[in-house]
């Protein structure tokens, strides 16, 4: 499966301003106004839907297999008893209004975010397949090739990285362009609509890329046979693999820890601020347009599952976000750096091979530059250990409310976007320079008051010049409160990690038992790799600051020596 950046590729550039309306227990107004990175919705920033599974472990898979009875009788039912005429509208081919008229099915969806143990997700999804079918990833193949993609030096088969992915059927040289995705069977904010009102009605209204694309794919999907994109929708995953399905206590369990639980929150927060600000101001005014039964919250957090794990950003095709059938097969490498882009002298999209591949080998891209955390953030899964060159992790470094100047500090602070509880990334090679500007910043005295706001813009990193700032006087202060902090946070990782053998698993349902733990085994690896990269900064910092007050103390048996000398 793809990810949605490639280093700057995973960057979300949305320059529009969105009026919403959100109904959350009320209604409330506020102004969202997207921007490169994040929407600001109030007070609280929401990040912005970027990075966007690989695989499934080996657990999940027998719990999906045990499911498949009462997922078929689901559908017979769904089929039979709840399915929805929609208008001629609907038709495939919107200017041939002979053609018979598709039909929707329903979903009646619901789910919970309560915090109880015995929460789980009911997936009522019609459409999409197990994540190791090879029956449906063979028809869309099929479907391609007869659509115009040309013969390909790959094949979709069962692989041990990704559960599914594409294997080299004959040599693949490096430096070898593969793929040739024409733009037809791409899809993009701009593709065409099967009800072309429905999608008329989304543009009038400014619905950026990333929910005009999640509304997009229900609506086709919805449609089944009578979707021009059936095929590649039948081979989509029918529960992507990302945090957007741990429930909330799943997350302050296992996941309590790490930084990314906060991210997952605010992601989860999003979809779901999303998904009832179109209720409110389009699906309810234009139902027969948008059926509660088919757009509902259940869908949307399916397909934005498949937003964040397979939508790519093309730098050579305007720089549109895509979803590109075929290509989304390719699992992710560490060990590679090779990524999609559209290929201007073939006019597909391609992917360029950084090494060579046997025969049988599977053949992997990169998903870009992420840490452990972010790749399971968007698709489930973790790497192993040491493996990730990119991988990194959130300190939290933050002010004391009983700081002697907590009040002109936090205001240089605010000034420069910034807070007095702040994550900074550290990684196995060191920290930015702008961790280190925050601790001068938590530890200078009332006398460098004057400094605060220069020290404040070097931690937000909004300086018109990098400026690497040093404050000697100030340098051991700092390093011991990024060491306290830090020690702090391997506390919490140790913690869990102990407890964790001893966790209660104990639930009604043998298959709630293996999502459990795999939940918790995903949890282990991630929380593993952060504290190791935590053990390596506690081990560089204590260095340092060993050497720092040994040289003090040499430099004061110096001193009394020549004081003695001239005595």
């Amino acid at each position: 499966m793809l990810g949605q950046g490639y280093g700057e590729i995973h960057t979300i550039l949305i320059y529009t301003e969105w009026s919403l309306v959100a109904h959350l227990n009320g209604v409330v107004s506020a102004t969202v106004k997207t921007t490169k990175s994040s929407w600001n919705l109030e007070k609280n920033p929401l990040p912005a839907l970027s990075c966007i599974g690989l695989r499934a472990d080996k657990v999940l898979r027998a719990l999906f297999l045990s499911t498949v009875a009462s997922m078929a009788e689901a559908y017979r039912i769904i089929h039979t008893a709840l399915t929805l005429t929609l208008p001629p509208s609907f038709s495939q081919t919107p200017s041939r209004h002979s053609q018979p008229i598709p039909r929707r099915h329903s979903i009646r969806c619901s789910i919970s975010t309560t915090d109880t143990a015995k929460t789980s997700v009911t997936q009522k999804i019609p459409w999409g397949c197990e994540v190791d079918s090879l029956e449906n990833a063979a028809l869309l193949q099929k479907w391609l090739s007869d659509s115009g993609l040309p013969p390909q030096k790959m094949g979709i088969e069962r692989v041990e990285v990704g559960e599914r992915g594409l294997v080299a059927l004959k040599n693949i040289r490096k430096g070898e362009k593969l793929l040739f995705v024409p733009p037809s069977l791409v899809i993009t904010a701009d593709s065409e609509w099967s009800c072309t009102e429905a999608g008329e009605v989304l543009k009038r209204n400014s619905v950026p890329d990333w929910p005009l694309l999640a509304t997009y794919l229900i609506g086709e999907a919805s449609l089944m046979q009578s979707s021009r994109w059936s095929n590649y929708i039948s081979a989509l995953p029918r529960q992507p693999y990302s945090l957007l399905y741990w429930t909330r206590a799943e997350l302050d369990k296992y996941l309590e820890a790490s930084q990314i639980r906060e991210r997952a929150i605010e992601r989860i927060n999003d979809v779901t601020g999303t998904y009832n600000d179109l209720r409110l101001r389009i699906f309810s005014k234009h139902p027969h347009l948008f059926p509660e039964e088919v757009f509902n919250m259940e869908t949307f957090k399916w397909s934005f599952g498949i937003l964040f794990s397979r939508l790519v950003r093309l730098p050579s095709m305007d720089e549109k976000i895509a979803l590109v059938p075929w290509a989304d097969m390719l699992n992710h490498s560490c060990e590679v750096e090779t990524f999609l882009d559209y290929d201007k002298s073939s006019q597909g999209v391609v992917f360029t091979t950084d090494r060579t591949y046997q025969p049988s080998e599977q053949v992997f891209i990169s998903y870009g530059k992420k840490s452990n955390g972010e790749l399971l953030l968007s698709y489930g899964f973790v790497p192993r250990e040491g493996t990730n060159p990119n991988d990194k992790v959130e300190l939290l470094l933050s002010l004391k409310k009983s700081d002697k100047c907590y009040k002109e500090k936090s205001e240089a602070m605010k000034k420069h976007g910034l807070s007095t509880s702040q994550c900074f990334p550290i990684q196995i090679t060191g920290w930015p320079l702008e961790l280190m500007a925050y601790a001068y910043l938590v530890v200078s005295p009332p006398s460098m008051s004057q400094h605060f706001e220069e020290i404040a813009a070097v931690a937000s990193n909004k300086t018109t010049s990098k400026k690497d700032i040093r404050y000697p006087e100030l340098e051991e202060q700092a390093l011991q409160f990024i060491l306290d902090s830090c020690e702090a946070s391997i506390s919490k990782y140790s913690k869990f990690l102990q407890e964790s053998g001893s966790m209660d698993l104990d639930v009604t349902s043998p298959k709630q038992l293996n999502r459990r733990v795999f939940l918790k085994q995903l949890a282990v690896d991630l929380c593993t790799s952060e504290r190791r990269i935590l053990f390596r900064a506690q081990y560089i910092l204590r260095r340092r600051l060993r050497d720092i007050r040994s040289g003090e103390l040499r430099a004061l048996r110096l001193f009394d020596g020549f004081r003695k000398l001239f005595k």
